[in-house]
């Protein structure tokens, strides 16, 4: 005997698909997006591919769809079809920027982390640093500083960027250097993301790095470089009281002495003589890439 599909009410739904239950009414009436088996009189339920229609539409409207469009798109998803798969050919990337905006917003980890791969395999880590990961970035802090709100957003998105540019950090097969390149972000600075960036950049130029991450101290840089003899050392302070000289001053002295790069609006170009101070991480890339022989 066959098992009776269970059908879930307006409430279910709502909790699942992250909207309200008046929007799941709105969407019924506007849209025709609502129970496909609903009699007139009785109880409104849900099936299952009620739930993944309507779970669609809620994506695409987070992505900059426009809600009829959604809706149309929606009503055709059979249920084996995936998000991915409905066409997202952004005009340009500063409408993925404002797409990946809006998907942070709505905590819908599924569709940045595809875009995001998307665009890291088709541009490059450089690139996808400095024409999408940095702006979105920039649009969240902006919507916190104007309006108190969003830092779950941007801590969520943050951690989503981390991984993504980790996993396309693989291990390097025959890479041009014999030591690794050195990344480090010194002081108490906790703001890191462009070292994941800078050292997904180097991966694909198959230059391999040790990552020493977040508040990185002196001793810890120190000991790197006297053990590993790194080609080259990337130091990287987002803040002015983190950019210190001695960071790279005061280093041990190796042969052959590793190529200093700094990067990260916190250094003060007057303190800088001697060392490279990178504008962007392709400038970086194109230093570090010297120092290893390329």
């Amino acid at each position: 005997m066959a098992i009776a599909e269970e059908l879930l009410t307006v409430a279910a739904v709502a909790r699942r698909v992250g909207v309200a239950p008046a929007t799941l009414r709105t969407w019924d009436r506007r849209y025709g997006l609502g129970p496909s088996t609903h009699k007139a009189g009785a109880h409104r339920r849900y099936s299952a591919l009620d739930v993944a229609r309507l779970m669609l539409m809620r994506r695409l409207i987070s992505t900059g769809v426009a809600p009829s469009d959604a809706a149309e798109k929606a009503k055709l998803h059979k249920g084996k079809a995936r998000v991915a798969a409905i066409n997202h050919n952004f005009e340009s990337r500063d409408d993925l920027v404002k797409a990946i905006y809006k998907a942070a917003q709505n905590f819908d980890k599924a569709f940045i982390e595809s875009e995001l791969g998307k665009d890291l395999a088709q541009h490059g880590a450089d690139s996808a640093w400095s024409h999408v990961i940095a702006p979105v970035l920039m649009l969240i802090g902006k919507t916190w500083e104007e309006t108190g709100k969003g830092i779950e957003a941007e801590h969520l998105l943050t951690e989503i960027i981390k991984g993504v540019l980790r996993d396309s950090v693989s291990t390097i097969k025959d890479p041009h250097n014999a030591h690794p390149v050195l990344l480090a972000a010194v002081g108490e600075e906790l703001h890191c993301l462009a070292l994941h960036a800078l050292a997904a950049a180097l991966a694909e130029r198959r230059i391999e790095t040790h990552f020493l991450g977040s508040r990185t101290p002196l001793v810890a840089i120190a000991g790197m470089v006297k053990r590993s003899a790194p080609p080259a050392v990337f130091l990287w302070a987002q803040l002015t009281e983190n950019a210190h000289s001695q960071y790279f001053r005061d280093l041990p002295v190796v042969r052959p002495a590793p190529r200093i790069v700094l990067g990260g609006p916190g250094w003060n170009r007057n303190e800088c003589q001697g060392v490279v101070l990178a504008q962007d991480i392709e400038q970086a890339c194109a230093e570090i890439e010297r120092a290893v022989g390329l």
